[in-house]
């Protein structure tokens, strides 16, 4: 007898670990075997956004092995390194410096996540936009040679010329999809950041998404980038796209920063079912080691308090 690969994995789920197991690490059974997960905060890790360390970095009084150091004796499970704390960006680093990250990072236990670039996808000229998505491309082999499962990428916000929000918007999503279709081809998903750029508002940022409908493409969900009466309704609305984050130690209400509320933050996290990292990023004056432990442990006593 021929057997269904699908329906034996299935049973082999249901009846290997049984439904109280199942349950209990975040997943229902439905009938027919069908395993769905419905979200646990075990599945949830934090990680690093390098940003929170940018001015040492941008300095040379702190190095990428530096961070990755920080993030193991401090606890992070990973860390995200945007290219341009990378020697020589825009362009990409050697495979020797590429190597030597990765491999210093496993050595300590710290996951690589997303990397990033500073692109912007708003001109008109073609030519602009044809460098654009040559840069992304090009960190798209990086971050697979880094072995980190996302690139960052923006809209965009420079250009000023006069073309409506609806026009520009069709050919931003033309160049994400192009971009998409090389990274499908090294495995690596592009996380779109919601940055109070082009994309200003919960309704635009989910516009975009659907105009690039791409299975490759998810949004970098930036909670501290909607200066709207309600943050946290944007924040919710999006979060079915995410495919990772940007938290932030406050949210603005309209023009008005203000601590975030992570107790909201992470019930968000919880009931839109997403799996994976929570990078932490920290903004402004201060010292940075002091101010990135306070997030971590202000966030870890809501996530696991």
């Amino acid at each position: 007898m021929k057997i269904n690969r699908r329906k034996f994995t299935g049973r082999v789920l249901v009846t290997g670990l049984g439904v109280s197991a199942l349950t209990a690490t975040g997943f229902r059974i439905e009938p027919k075997n069908k395993v769905v997960y419905t979200g646990n905060s075990n599945n949830l890790k934090i990680s690093l956004n390098a940003y929170s360390f940018d001015k040492p970095l941008k300095a040379g009084t702190m190095t990428l092995d530096d961070l990755l150091e920080f993030c193991s004796m401090t606890g992070f499970d990973g860390v995200d390194i945007t290219g341009y704390y990378f020697p020589g960006y825009p362009n990409v680093p050697s495979d020797e410096v590429i190597y030597h990250v990765r491999k210093k990072a496993f050595r300590l236990g710290v996951e690589l996540g997303c990397t990033g670039v500073r692109n912007d996808f708003t001109w008109s000229d073609p030519i602009k936009r044809a460098d654009e998505k040559k840069l992304v491309k090009e960190w798209v082999v990086a971050a697979h040679k880094l072995g980190a499962p996302g690139v960052r990428i923006f809209s965009g916000n420079l250009s000023k010329e006069s073309f409506q929000w609806d026009e520009r918007a069709k050919w931003i999503a033309e160049d994400i999809r192009e971009c998409a279709d090389f990274a499908a081809g090294y495995g690596v998903m592009l996380a779109l950041q919601n940055h109070n750029d082009f994309l200003k508002t919960s309704e635009q940022t989910e516009k975009l998404l659907n105009l690039v409908n791409h299975e490759w493409v998810g949004l970098m969900l930036d909670i501290g980038s909607y200066h709207t009466p309600d943050p946290y309704r944007d924040i919710a609305a999006n979060s079915k796209y995410a495919i990772t984050w940007q938290m932030k130690e406050k949210v603005f209400v309209n023009e008005t920063q203000v601590e975030t509320d992570y107790k909201k933050i992470i019930e968000i996290v919880r009931q839109s079912s997403y799996m994976g990292y929570l990078p932490l990023e920290t903004l402004g004056e201060g010292d940075p080691f002091v101010k990135v432990r306070s997030l971590l442990n202000k966030v870890r006593s809501v996530l696991y308090g």
